[in-house]
């Protein structure tokens, strides 16, 4: 901690610079300050004989860097990839472990470093907070906010096959699925006919979204990583409550253009609990769902 790092100081023990190298802006930030103390110490030992010893005065820089640090902008690294809530091999056969390592390490990965990058030196707000005005924020905003964010919403709404087959709608959930499609297969057959190549195509998603009268569901797709929180995106904002990636990097080791397959299957590993707690969620707030990371 940083007091155990003062108290080392000013006892006079030896502290390895490498202490200091898994923060390289701490280091950066001291090394300013020091040089401006130590020409300080110099001119006061001269001024006054009772001058604070040099050992204490470079505790004190030391102290006053890691807090200069510490109270930096924290949007340069606001944004961090949520760990999946199961293993990698736990939706198999329905979506293989090397796609999802793949997927959630590397592509999902690239899209928080960019947008972190995009936020430097920003205030520092949740990652929902920048979708509705992704498209006037640009592109960096708009293509790595909207890959976050619908990345983390993806995860979570998945549940290994065992467990997802034991999961169902909510009453409230059932009900708008009945009022706004007629039954669960028609809903289905909605979504999965948006999915198909013709109707997506190239790289996007496929939504269950609430409207912002929380009385009704529709099944609607974007384009890239845009999402329908999106303003600009759709006629209106709507809320999510259940996503699919149909970019081939969410498919292609296992199905290679075998999309409506890989859509077909994907209804395996659905954790109906957790669309219903979205749908919740958004029927009672009229808002986005929160996502991790």
């Amino acid at each position: 901690s940083l007091s155990l790092l003062i108290v080392a100081i000013q006892k006079g023990f030896i502290l390895p610079y490498s202490f200091f190298e898994y923060q390289i802006k701490m280091k950066l930030a001291l090394a300013s300050l020091l040089i401006g103390s130590t020409a300080a110490f110099s001119m006061n030992m001269k001024a006054d004989s009772a001058a604070t010893s040099r050992r204490e005065i470079l505790g004190k820089t030391l102290a006053a860097g890691a807090a200069a640090v510490v109270a930096g902008p924290a949007a340069a690294n606001a944004y961090a990839v949520p760990d999946l809530p199961y293993a990698f091999e736990a939706l198999e056969p329905y979506i293989d472990a090397p796609t999802m390592k793949i997927h959630h390490d590397k592509h999902h990965a690239t899209y928080v470093a960019n947008i972190n990058k995009a936020m430097e030196g920003k205030d520092e707000k949740p990652i929902l907070d920048l979708m509705a005005d992704a498209l006037d924020a640009g592109p960096a905003v708009r293509n790595n906010g909207g890959g976050h964010y619908n990345h983390a919403f993806f995860w979570s709404e998945m549940a290994p096959a065992d467990q997802a087959k034991n999961t169902k709608p909510s009453a409230e959930l059932q009900a708008l699925i009945d009022k706004s499609f007629g039954s669960m297969d028609e809903m289905k057959a909605k979504f999965e006919a948006l999915a198909a190549p013709g109707a997506t195509f190239g790289s996007g998603w496929v939504w269950v979204v609430v409207n912002q009268a929380g009385d009704k569901l529709d099944v609607v797709n974007t384009a890239n990583q845009d999402n329908p929180l999106m303003k600009g995106v759709k006629d209106e904002i709507m809320f999510p409550i259940l996503g699919l990636d149909v970019w081939e990097h969410a498919y292609y080791l296992k199905y290679q253009n075998r999309r409506p397959e890989y859509v077909s299957n994907w209804w395996n590993v659905v954790n109906w609990d957790k669309v219903s707690e979205n749908c919740a969620y958004v029927v009672k707030n009229h808002a986005g769902v929160p996502v991790q990371g």
